[in-house]
């Protein structure tokens, strides 16, 4: 691997600590931003509804910007809005004002699924050229940086830092960080629109294509439900252990940050599980590992043994997403809307997930809610096959569109 790949590949790596460091920063203290504007449960899932509108908007969006602008531009937009969302939240929860701190999720969203495709698209692209797996590992830093961002919303918490003062101080770190990388990161990478090309990606002969993959859509399944299983703990895990297990805020914060360490110890030795046992096996051992965690947490009534099970959840949730992005990438031609479509499935997850589970946990407890997100799970370990690479030579040949 030649210094400008090297450099490249750590630049990634520090995009993909940003969104991580910011999302588990305001996750972390959501008891005391929901202390501080006076929300029940189902007002909680509303304020989320902005994440997840924003998610939706920007990941619809993603692959057609890639195709028209490249990577680097759609990605350092994407990256700025995390920035400033965490700004936003902040000012929100000083304010009290619910409609500023779902705003901000809303400019989050936004960042992070309007960012998806580009990122990812970049990562495979170094995979490539290195000849190394390396989208489980950029995920990884994704996980690490929840890790330290946890590790730092619980010490805010225990000591009663105010909101705004905790992700003020996000901001400044996550601002230096991009400005640090983003220099590295080359331009045109993924560019592929051009005015007099038919065969041009996000064109609707290309679209309709994808649509009509069946693979491609099974490996939607897979990220759908992984997807879900993922966002549930980031949304509502530190609520769950206060509401559904008794727990205080600063003990459900650390509990979240197991379910981060777990996420981020997955991805980080993803990649030498994949090279030696394969996609479908991986992916259909992380499934199980995430329903059996899952189980425990909805029905168990010891608090500990439901905080160990985060763990099973945890690194049963951690390599769903970026092998589904990798195995959609190389299910056929046109990996940026072969990735767009997966991702921008899995972000129905993010859509209906938080208020949904917002709704169904006002009336029946957060911990029955999560019954939901089991079920999910349960159907990736069917879907698993569909993300065995070898599975696309032998059954979508035929159909693969004939290169213009």
């Amino acid at each position: 691997m030649d210094l400008a790949t090297r450099r490249r590949r750590a630049a990634l790596f520090l995009l993909f600590l940003v969104p991580g460091l910011s999302i588990s920063s305001w996750v972390t203290r959501t008891p005391d931003i929901r202390d501080r504007l006076g929300a029940s449960t189902a007002e909680m899932g509303i304020i989320l509804f902005g994440l997840s509108v924003g998610s939706m908007i920007g990941i619809l969006g993603s692959g057609a910007m890639v195709a028209r602008f490249g990577t680097r531009p759609v990605m350092g937009a994407g990256t700025l809005l995390i920035i400033v969302s965490m700004a936003v939240v902040g000012g929100g929860a000083m304010l009290t004002s619910a409609p500023v701190v779902t705003a901000g999720l809303f400019l989050f969203g936004a960042g992070m699924g309007g960012g998806e495709v580009a990122v990812n698209v970049d990562g495979a692209e170094v995979e490539q050229i290195s000849g190394r797996t390396v989208l489980p590992t950029l995920h990884g830093f994704f996980s690490l940086g929840t890790v330290v961002g946890a590790a730092c919303g619980i010490l805010c918490t225990a000591a009663a830092v105010p909101v705004q003062w905790h992700l003020a101080a996000v901001v400044a770190v996550t601002a230096g960080m991009f400005a640090y990388a983003f220099r590295a990161i080359p331009g045109a990478v993924g560019k592929t629109r051009h005015p007099n090309r038919r065969s041009e990606s996000g064109s609707a002969s290309t679209r309709g294509t994808v649509w009509r993959d069946r693979r491609l859509l099974l490996i939607g399944g897979v990220i759908l439900a992984m997807a879900l299983a993922e966002g549930a703990a980031n949304d509502w895990l530190p609520l769950l252990m206060v509401d559904g297990h008794g727990t205080d805020p600063a003990l459900g914060s650390a509990v979240y940050t197991g379910f981060a360490a777990a996420m981020t110890i997955g991805r980080f030795g993803g990649g030498f599980f994949i090279d030696r046992f394969g996609r479908t096996p991986v992916v259909r051992a992380s499934a199980v590992s995430a329903t059996l965690g899952i189980a425990v947490v909805v029905f168990a009534d010891s608090a500990v043994l439901a905080g160990a099970a985060v763990l099973f959840w945890g690194m049963g949730a951690s390599l769903g997403f970026p092998v589904a992005l990798s195995a959609a990438g190389d299910s056929g031609p046109d990996a940026a809307a072969r990735v767009s479509l997966v991702a921008m499935i899995g972000y129905v997850a993010f859509l209906v997930g938080p208020p949904g589970l917002g709704f169904l946990g006002d009336h029946y407890g957060l911990r029955t809610a999560m019954i939901v997100v089991l079920a999910f799970t349960a159907v990736a370990i069917a879907l698993a096959p569909a993300v065995d690479a070898r599975s696309a030579t032998a059954t979508d040949d035929a159909d693969a569109p004939v290169p213009s």
